[in-house]
């Protein structure tokens, strides 16, 4: 899915001449008053309402706005949306009664205390054709942005690990532990640049102000595609860190938000050289990488009235809050375990039902505006897809993935991770590429074909070390039901029959059929079976064998 493509039940909901946003904000407090300003600024701010009856009446006088009561907001019909700043154990309740308001919502993180309520929430969402978005802050930052754009476009290389530090001396909270209070926004960012949901989750952490509330945690993440990551947190340091580390095969970025807008995003082109055996790194300085200085939070806020008047998805919509909320949910079943006094090792918490955040939560900036991309299927990031590139029902492009120009890509298909695709493909229905696999231009691949990429795979034992790479060479076809055993090579307009089981690699224009797949006959260029006289019946092209298993074409 694509972010530009919004849901059918959004754009129904959509009038031909939408008013101009008129949001009310709940919540005036540390938080909230940000809120305020920015929706004012934008000229969108139209009321304010807030527990404390004095501190609503101060902003509201500030801004010019009236000061309602919760009730008094929802009944308004000139509110078309609400921004939610609430304590995080209201969430869930502000957000639903709004939602069944006819409101549009956007709410701070987290979307709710409680999976299934959160589940529960961006259900009503999509049922009612409204807008729900997390304030996921950080993915609106301008270093972010530029940040997922060099993963995307490959400046990295493969990606590798991410880390993040969020430390400070408080704010300390009563209601939420320092997993949910700092560590949402370093998750969801990671889960963008990653393109996918951890298979597992272990945390780590200590209490020390409150027995049972953590001040200090470390929570890890394995992906399926060999990424790992880690997230940080704490509020008892004695300075303020926010730091994020993103480690490639071909360089290092890191994000720093408490340095300068000119130093926020630093490119690292470290190398690690060979020599003599041995790995030695080369390390390259620190290049700046230059952003558009914005204050991310208008960014924000400008993005949620944007989708008001466009029904567009968010960015950050409820299904990516989703997905956020489920690390967290992990991560919290595997620290329980060790609070309060951190003794132990942390104990791994399966998140294998944590949707990927949708492709259409995010833009992906690999995906070319001209490729179509079916609502049902997914694009993990990184990955590029080339212009007239044709993405059909339920298929899903893993992280790392390139598929070139002009493809066309059936229903139920998974490429990836690490799959590279040439220009003017075509891949049939149920069909799985996976990691090692290499289609040049123009590969035909039939129905429910098999390529593998490990030779002795054991459901018990990990061997993505031991994978085995194919390359498919231009013009090749593979029949509907063939298998395709790792390691080998297939060579330019080669012709494999249906369920043939290639084991070996195979000449050019050769034609394969047979378990093992043996070499019966010839096809020419144009996928004719040349007889005799090695003269294609369509074109007249003329070829000649040069050895018992090499035949050319004659120019």
């Amino acid at each position: 899915m694509t972010k530009e493509a919004a849901p059918a039940s959004l754009a129904a909901a959509s009038p031909a001449a939408a008013p101009a946003p008129a949001i009310g904000v709940v919540g005036c407090g540390y938080w909230g008053r940000n809120l305020v300003r920015n929706f004012a600024q934008l000229g969108a701010l139209a009321a304010i309402t807030d527990a404390h009856g004095p501190t609503a009446q101060q902003f509201a006088a500030q801004y010019s706005v009236p000061a309602r009561d919760w009730g008094a907001l929802l009944a308004d019909p000139a509110i078309t949306g609400v921004a939610i700043a609430a304590p995080a154990a209201q969430h869930g309740a502000l957000v639903r009664e709004a939602l069944a308001a006819g409101k549009d919502v956007f709410v701070e993180k987290p979307l709710a205390l409680d999976l299934a309520e959160a589940e529960a929430l961006c259900r009503q969402a999509e049922s009612a054709g409204r807008v729900l978005m997390v304030g996921h802050l950080l993915q609106y930052h301008p270093a972010f942005l530029r940040l997922r754009e060099l993963v995307s476009s490959g400046a990295l290389g493969r990606l590798q690990y991410v880390y993040s530090n969020r430390l400070n001396l408080g704010k300390i909270r009563t209601e939420e532990n320092i997993l949910w209070s700092f560590a949402p926004h370093d998750i969801s960012m990671i889960l963008a640049l990653v393109g996918a949901a951890p298979e597992h989750v272990a945390a780590e952490g200590a209490a020390y102000l409150h027995p049972r509330i953590a001040d200090v945690s470390t929570t890890h993440m394995r992906f399926a595609n060999g990424v790992r990551a880690h997230v940080f947190v704490s509020w008892l340091h004695p300075f303020k860190e926010q730091k994020l580390v993103v480690v490639g095969e071909q360089g290092m970025a890191v994000f720093e938000d408490g340095q300068p807008w000119e130093r926020k995003l630093l490119l690292y082109r470290h190398r690690i050289e060979w020599r003599a055996g041995s790995p030695e790194p080369a390390r390259a300085e620190g290049e700046p990488v230059v952003l558009a200085a914005e204050e991310p939070l208008r960014a924000e806020c400008a993005h949620f009235l944007d989708c008001i008047a466009t029904r567009a998805r968010p960015r950050t919509d409820g299904r990516e809050g989703l997905a956020v909320l489920r690390v967290l949910d992990a991560a919290q079943r595997s620290l329980e375990a060790l609070v309060p006094n951190g003794a132990g090792a942390p104990a791994p918490a399966a998140v294998a039902d944590v949707p990927a955040p949708a492709p259409e939560a995010a833009a992906n900036p690999g995906i070319d505006p001209k490729a179509f991309v079916h609502e049902s299927a997914y694009v993990d990031q990184p990955s590029r897809i080339g212009a007239g590139t044709r993405i059909w029902h339920f298929s899903h492009v893993l992280a790392n993935t390139s598929i070139g120009r002009d493809c066309s890509i059936g229903q139920n298909v998974v490429l990836g991770p690490d799959v590279t695709v040439g220009d003017g493909c075509k891949i049939q229905n149920n069909v799985s590429l996976y990691k090692g696999v290499t289609l040049e231009d123009g590969v035909f691949c039939g129905p429910s074909c098999v390529f593998t990429n490990v030779v002795n795979p054991r459901a018990g034992i990990r061997r993505m070390d031991e994978v085995r790479e194919t390359l498919v060479r231009r013009g090749a076809t593979i029949g509907a039901n063939a298998t395709i055993v790792c390691g080998h090579s297939l060579g330019e307009y080669c012709f494999i029959a249906a369920g043939a089981v290639v084991t070996k690699d195979v000449p050019a224009f050769a034609l394969m059929a047979g378990v093992p797949a043996r070499r019966i006959g010839w096809m020419s260029r144009a996928g004719h079976r040349l007889g005799p006289d090695l003269v294609c019946p369509q074109t007249g092209a003329r070829y000649r064998q040069t050895a018992p298993d090499r035949l050319e074409e004659i120019a």
